[in-house]
């Protein structure tokens, strides 16, 4: 409905163009998770570089994807994201129901959890830091917290696992925080 309707009629997106959309949503879900190339993501879907951007905004002032950055703040959130994700987990199911990576939902779920009331960021040895002090890494029941081990205030989150054990987070406790 966003896609087909709203889009359309609130940003002046040509119908014709709304299959475009529709692909770019599933090269997302099916990415583990999105690192853009906005040039050959532009040449894979048949539309320019400065429309594709205008897209992604589209999309995510829609809340249709969420995009993280390097920086948070200032002027390079005037440049491409450094990490796409749709909004939430259903969306990756939905799009894709037989092609679903666990590790593209683990991150989606965190990132869509936190989202909310805090400032997240993409940093160079984890996956996420959270409000400029917490490092976090995800991951399936065998993760490690070898990598973000020498990071002050560094944490794993954890799928499969029951309850908490020094630094390593049961990634379904980050539902509570909704």
């Amino acid at each position: 409905m966003t896609l087909e309707i709203e889009l359309p009629l609130l940003r002046a997106i040509d119908v014709a163009y709304v299959h475009k959309l529709k692909q770019l949503l599933l090269i997302i879900a099916e990415s583990v998770p999105f690192i853009p190339n906005i040039s050959k993501l532009s040449e894979r879907i048949g539309i320019n570089r400065i429309t594709l951007l205008g897209y992604l905004q589209y999309l995510q002032e829609a809340h249709l994807i969420s995009s993280l950055y390097k920086d948070a703040k200032g002027i390079s959130r005037l440049q491409k994201s450094d990490k796409l994700y749709l909004e939430n987990t259903n969306f990756i199911y939905a799009l894709t129901p037989q092609n679903v990576n666990i590790g593209n939902v683990r991150e989606t779920f965190f990132y869509n959890q936190l989202l909310l009331d805090n400032t997240i960021e993409y940093p160079e040895q984890a996956d996420f830091i959270v409000n400029i002090k917490y490092t976090f890494e995800i991951g399936g029941q065998n993760k490690k917290t070898k990598q973000v081990k020498q990071i002050k205030n560094s944490y794993t989150v954890v799928d499969d696992i029951e309850f908490a054990t020094g630094n390593r987070i049961p990634l379904w406790m980050f539902g509570f925080l909704y």
